[in-house]
């Protein structure tokens, strides 16, 4: 099963069960060595910008995040 296959069957888990997977996968991620956690932080990057570059409307102002942050917590 690819990536993006994975995700689509994760996402139709219902709301419980997709917070146990994520704190599962969360938890797997603290057996990382500070190389491989660096590397995958870059590979984040990186894909964020190649995704930017395509499309820059996916880009949002801070403020408008912050401010959906706070509407949010609040």
């Amino acid at each position: 099963m690819n990536l993006p296959d994975l995700e689509s069957e994760a996402l139709k888990l219902p709301p419980a069960e997709r917070a146990r997977l994520a704190e599962v996968l969360l938890e797997s991620l603290d057996t990382l060595s500070d190389a491989e956690n660096e590397r995958l932080w870059a590979d984040e990057a990186l894909r964020r910008d190649a995704a930017l570059d395509r499309d820059p409307t996916l880009a949002h102002a801070a403020e408008d995040v912050f401010r959906e942050a706070r509407a949010r917590l609040g």
